[in-house]
């Protein structure tokens, strides 16, 4: 018995996928960091002079410069939010000083860029382009509506090479904490409710979108565990969103101050230290030279010392799984919240207006 016609060996999940990758693709862009040669072989041997290396002066190989006299110094990914040409992607790929921002979309027009904003506090960053014609955007989807075990797929300009990279994953986990330089140059600082997924995130796949199988966006591509394998992290594209809207409005990311360093307490960190509260946050400085509520803060101005115990955010509990920084997430610039605060054995209340944060 013979067989006619085409036999269609894709499965309607696949042909969903597929479909998915054809309609984001187009608003995923390149982002390229390019600097000068002069200045980028003279910050080089200065830097080698600063270490004590005394060898020959480096010179770029020919092959790395362009026409222009310009040289790649780093790069990531981007997508495109509105056709105007405004675009998202990471703070920690447009980290670089005194270089040039460049663009390269899907059908590969490449495009000066210029940074319109950094949030202060998350790892994501907004661009303008400015093109001729209207772009393709993505669509934005609710990252609270992230349910653990749906499928994701990972967008980007992998390894900074392999341009047009999709890596299909679930969502591994929600509301992750990691410890992580934001740049190279940056401190390190614990990144709060992240979304975790085993779709292969690579370096250069930074600032990609992460989608849903709606083809919504609901990450930002942000991290991955150095040594582990299938763990990477995104930022929730609801932290974009809310930056997206204070550009458009304000023409700039406003987050919110309060203004003191403090430790979160544990039940191990409370017999350590001999406190009389197992949760809550301790107000202290991090090394001597720090100051553990910021002059003229909110925090300042409400009367919060040193050595405070920060118990309550309007009325509910600060503990481990729920932070001064994740209430501070919630938070707009003028908000007035209310905290419980223990002093020398008594429990006081204190209002708090906080200010932005520059």
């Amino acid at each position: 018995m013979g067989f006619s016609g085409t036999i269609n060996i894709m499965g309607n999940e696949s042909k969903k996928i597929v479909k998915i990758v054809r309609n984001v693709m187009p608003s995923v862009v390149s982002i390229v960091l390019s600097k000068k040669l002069e200045e980028l072989e003279s910050e080089l041997n200065k830097e080698n002079a600063q270490q004590g290396k005394h060898h020959s002066p480096i010179h770029i190989p020919l092959e790395k410069i362009d026409a222009r006299g310009m040289v790649e110094v780093g790069g990531g990914s981007g997508f495109i939010v509105d056709a105007t040409g405004i675009i998202l992607t990471n703070k920690h790929v447009i980290e670089e000083t005194n270089v040039e921002y460049t663009v390269i979309t899907n059908d590969d027009t490449h495009y000066s860029a210029e940074i319109l904003a950094c949030d202060p506090v998350d790892d994501v960053a907004i661009l303008k382009i400015n093109p001729t014609k209207k772009l393709p955007e993505v669509t934005l989807g609710d990252s609270t509506q992230v349910e653990l075990g749906q499928t994701a797929l990972a967008f980007g300009n992998a390894l900074g090479i392999f341009k047009n990279t999709v890596s299909r994953g679930i969502i591994s986990g929600l509301l992750r904490s990691v410890s992580a330089h934001a740049g190279a140059s940056a401190p390190l600082q614990e990144m709060r409710g992240l979304i975790q997924t085993d779709a292969a995130i690579n370096p250069g796949n930074s600032g990609g979108p992460l989608v849903d199988t709606h083809g919504r966006v609901v990450g930002i591509n942000a991290a991955v565990v150095a040594g582990a394998e299938n763990i990477g992290f995104a930022i929730p594209i609801n932290t974009a969103r809310r930056d997206l809207q204070d550009v458009k409005k304000y023409g700039r990311v406003r987050r919110p101050l309060l203004g003191i360093r403090y430790l979160t307490i544990t039940p191990d960190f409370k017999e350590k230290f001999k406190l009389s509260v197992d949760y809550g946050a301790l107000v202290t400085r991090e090394y001597p030279k720090d100051l553990a509520v910021v002059v003229g803060s909110p925090a300042d101005i409400a009367g919060i010392r040193e050595d405070d115990i920060v118990l309550r955010w309007n009325g509910k509990k600060i503990e481990t799984k729920k932070t001064i920084q994740d209430f501070l997430e919630d938070c707009n610039v003028g908000d007035i919240i209310t905290l419980s605060l223990l002093r020398d054995g008594k429990e006081i209340e204190t209002n708090v207006t906080l200010t932005e944060r520059k």
